[in-house]
């Protein structure tokens, strides 16, 4: 049976481009004059050149000394309607030194009508004739895909994850599991995992293999990573070996790769082999920044040995829906406008790249290109996943001179942690507002996401893309599209607190203003449940039974806590020797040595084992509250088949308006 997809009726708005062809087919009586001809016979050649259109300039071949030359040579060019878009037709003669202009003559486009081919016969020095064949078209097919939907891959890849997942969750539920007896009943669970530099990654590196090997993995439709976390995706989902090997090997791998100092990687041969595929990137055209640098430094730490990857490369990771789909996100944010009060999510999978405010989509191996009113002008190779990595994290490469370490033993200024505070504090308040506000302030200001209705700026040249954690630092907006229809979340935030004894809330609190701010369906945050739960290794946010909380997510809010770990070396096995008992026995935040700081791109094995160890032992302590979530999670679905969906009466006919005619941009 075909599922509807109402979403699939909302049409998304975009002006289409107009094709001219042109066609040259020939010219008599080419001529330089009396007294040039007498010279020297005309080598002949035509020059296109339409100033409103992004490949502005075309040109024939040249025929030596013909003047009655037959070109038949056909060119199209790409424009934008509502301007004025006129044909210059310049006839020149090659010569060895320099070409010399035989005549020009001008065509304005606006006289063709859409449909019409045209004969047209331009006359240069009263003398030369010339025949042209115009035509002009809508450009009906674009590069980009318009649509407010789940791209076909995606739901093919959902209808044969649900297939899958049936027998994993009641592998993962046991005897619990007798609710589930149709793929219509599993509902769609998320992993999300947060910001925060190689601290996020080692973290995140720690729940994988929990979820991995307890199963909960298998029965995760999504993982969504934010900055850090997304280096830790990378590395898995790039391995060639994932997912036969898992996480465990993989890790270990991980682990030698961060245990040295990111300097070490600045080899003359290194150094060089960047320099030369900066050099080339900038040579074809593209902008090269500091953010491919710092994308290179972290690849060949991270994937050393899969520098030539991409993202497109990852489908084979999913091609059969054997893992969970990876989606990787950044902001697209305007240079002079806070993150927080003007920001669209960008989201990245391994079938498409796009904003779904806009309904705007391509395909990962377009990102980068030159577009105009929706189609490539300009394609490049499509880019590693390494530059994609600085992307996602590209906060970091900000201070890039810190990140690698260059900075004066004496110098008493401010700390990593706050030089990143500081970036953050500029981007969340407005220009008249002074830095030296209280940061508390900024999570309650009621104008924190004013401008989230804004539209894309069409006259823009370069869409502006940041580290996501900017905003803030869960990466919910992805998982929380309608169209995913997600049921259970299960979020870990590796974000930096003040101490270790510090309120865990502040990022999801951002994340529920944002949710209220899209009229999304978010569980209510309650303020007060740390005053009255205290400092646990996970929350659980359930909806409230009311029409506003209808169709929301249970959220399991896992935050950085050493607590029980502190006890047991496995959950419900007590340490014993001293050994053991002093390797648990760590603060993250309050640690005055700082080895879990943000800015720490090198982690030594224990500090390494330490943090990978201490998520992976809070996951597997909570089994027990996921078993239960999920359970809840199949009984809703039972009970809602059609959980976070929209009906066409309720779509109203809406008509979203996406700015896709930018002119020669960079996406």
């Amino acid at each position: 049976m075909s599922i509807i997809d109402p979403y699939q009726h909302i049409v998304v708005e975009h002006q289409y481009s107009h094709i001219l062809t042109v066609t040259i087919r020939k010219a008599t009586n080419v001529t330089k004059g009396a007294i040039g001809d007498m010279l020297d016979t005309p080598d002949p050649y035509v020059e296109l050149f339409i100033p409103t259109a992004p490949d502005c300039r075309k040109r024939t071949k040249h025929f030596n000394n013909d003047i009655n030359p037959v070109w038949n040579e056909t060119f199209k060019f790409i424009l934008d309607p509502n301007l004025e878009n006129v044909l210059e037709v310049t006839l020149m003669d090659a010569n060895y030194v320099m070409d010399e202009t035989l005549g020009t003559s001008t065509f304005p486009i606006s006289s063709l009508k859409l449909g019409e081919k045209k004969e047209v016969q331009l006359t240069f020095n009263d003398v030369t004739e010339m025949s042209l064949e115009l035509s002009l078209e809508v450009c009906s097919s674009t590069d980009l895909r318009f649509s407010m939907a789940l791209c076909d891959e995606e739901k093919r890849f959902r209808q044969q994850r649900r297939d899958n997942m049936v027998h994993s969750i009641k592998s993962f539920l046991g005897e619990s599991s007798h609710n589930l007896t149709t793929s219509r009943d599993v509902p769609v669970i998320a992993v999300l995992g947060s910001g925060g530099g190689f601290r996020a990654m080692v973290g995140f590196a720690g729940v994988m293999k929990a979820l991995y090997e307890s199963g909960v993995l298998d029965c995760a439709t999504y993982i969504a990573g934010l900055s850090g976390s997304t280096w830790y995706m990378s590395t898995l989902y790039s391995h060639p070996d994932f997912p036969a090997k898992g996480p465990k090997e993989i890790n270990e791998e991980l682990m030698n790769s961060v245990s040295h100092n990111p300097l070490l990687l600045l080899t003359p041969q290194k150094v060089k082999r960047y320099i030369e595929a900066l050099w080339n990137k900038k040579s074809s055209g593209q902008p090269v920044t500091f953010t491919d640098i710092f994308g290179m430094l972290i690849g060949e730490t991270l994937i050393h040995d899969r520098m030539d990857t991409t993202l497109s490369n990852m489908k084979e990771k999913v091609n059969n829906a054997q893992c969970a789909l990876p989606l990787f996100t950044c902001l697209h944010v305007k240079p002079d406008v806070s993150e927080l009060m003007f920001a669209d999510w960008v989201e990245f999978s391994p079938y498409e790249i796009g904003m779904a405010k806009y309904g705007t989509f391509m395909s990962p191996d377009l990102f980068g290109s030159k577009f105009f009113m929706g189609t490539v002008v300009k394609k490049y190779a499509e880019n590693p996943l390494h530059f994609l990595m600085g992307v996602w994290g590209s906060a970091f490469s900000i201070l890039f001179n810190r990140v690698l370490g260059v900075s004066n033993s004496q110098n008493k200024g401010p700390t990593m942690e706050e030089e990143l505070e500081n970036i953050r504090l500029k981007h969340l308040v407005s220009n008249d507002s002074s830095d030296s506000e209280d940061e508390s302030q900024h999570s309650k200001d009621p104008d924190e996401f004013e401008r989230i209705y804004e539209p894309l700026d069409v006259k823009s040249k370069k869409i502006h893309i940041v580290d996501s954690g900017l905003t803030f630092n869960l990466p919910y907006p992805l998982i929380l599209r309608p169209q995913r229809g997600v049921d259970l979340i299960i979020s870990f935030d590796f974000s930096a607190r003040p101490s270790d004894s510090s309120p865990p809330f502040k990022e999801i609190l951002l994340a529920e203003k944002w949710a209220k701010m899209n009229k999304l369906p978010f569980p209510k945050i309650d303020p007060n449940v740390f005053d009255r739960e205290g400092m646990k290794e996970c929350y659980v946010f359930k909806p409230k039974d009311t029409s506003s909380e209808k169709d929301c997510p249970t959220i399991i809010h896992f935050v950085l806590a050493n607590i029980d770990f502190r006890k047991y070396k496995a959950p419900g096995v007590p340490r014993e020797t001293q050994e053991e008992k002093d390797f648990a026995d760590f603060d993250i935040f309050d640690d005055p040595d700082t080895p879990f700081s943000t800015f720490n791109f090198q982690y030594p094995n224990e500090a390494f084992k330490r943090l990978h160890d201490l998520m992976e032992f809070n996951t597997l302590n909570n089994m027990d509250v996921i078993k239960e979530a999920m359970m809840e999670s199949i009984e809703y679905r039972k009970q809602n088949p059609s959980r976070c969906s929209v009906s066409l009466s309720s779509l109203e006919a809406r008509r979203f308006f996406n700015k896709s005619n930018l002119n020669n941009n960079h996406t």
